[in-house]
């Protein structure tokens, strides 16, 4: 059946908390009229997945019937939900491999009802990595999310307040900076700086770190990876 419609979505969730108040955003392109649609909204108890799911649910209902939707998120989890497993847990009565209730059955069986008589192509790509359509989807959730809503903008792409919405490309800082912060989370601790009430403490554990800062206002602390580190830390939170 020949296609009328040529969609792009931007899709993307937040929690703060997991379960705790989040927020989803979405970003829906009409080609063919070269207009521009936000949508976004929260809950007040939630999980990202959860928004992610949501996220997605709300942009394909406003996708034309019989669209040609391409479909942008971070979510490694509603891409492969909808394109592996889905099929599997509805042949399985909505349980897992393992016999386990799919969890969010309630959000995926709408998901895939509002996916049916869609021709979409999901498309996984790096998040916070200054994708325009990303980056703006993010901002919706998370000012949703902490109870900050913003202005959704309606109308047409001329006259959008990002002209490149829909270049895809990733800012090559950013990306190489993800790197490095993704490297030195995996890199094993030399020690664990913590501040509170301006005194400057290490520690030898995270949990030792974590016992003296949770649910501290105004607490602040990070992992060096070396003695050099350890110092630069006790500097810069000197210095705050």
């Amino acid at each position: 059946m020949e296609t009328k419609h040529q969609t792009i979505i931007f899709t993307d969730g937040s929690s703060r908390g997991n379960p705790g108040p989040g927020g989803w955003g979405t970003i829906i392109v009409d080609k063919n009229s070269g207009t521009i649609m936000e949508l976004g909204s929260r809950e007040t108890r939630t999980t990202n997945n959860q928004m992610e799911l949501r996220a997605a649910v709300e942009g394909l209902k406003k996708a034309p019937k019989n669209s040609s939707v391409i479909v942008y998120t971070d979510s490694s989890y509603l891409i492969n939900g909808i394109t592996k497993w889905v099929k599997g847990w509805k042949n399985n009565g909505w349980q897992t491999k393992t016999k386990k209730d799919v969890l969010n059955r309630d959000i995926w069986e709408e998901l895939d009802s509002v996916a049916a008589g869609l021709n979409i192509k999901w498309h996984q790509i790096s998040g916070h990595v200054g994708v325009l359509g990303n980056e703006r989807c993010d901002y919706i959730a998370t000012s949703f999310a902490d109870e900050q809503p913003i202005k959704l903008y309606k109308g047409r792409i001329d006259d959008y307040s990002l002209p490149g919405i829909l270049n895809i490309s990733a800012d090559a800082e950013k990306v190489s900076n993800k790197k490095s912060d993704s490297s030195h989370s995996r890199a094993a601790a030399y020690s664990y700086v913590s501040m509170v009430n301006r005194k400057i403490e290490t520690h030898a554990t995270w949990a030792e770190c974590e016992q003296r800062v949770k649910g501290t206002k105004g607490a602040r602390y990070k992992k060096a990876t070396s003695a050099e580190m350890e110092a630069k830390i006790k500097q810069e939170f000197h210095n705050i």
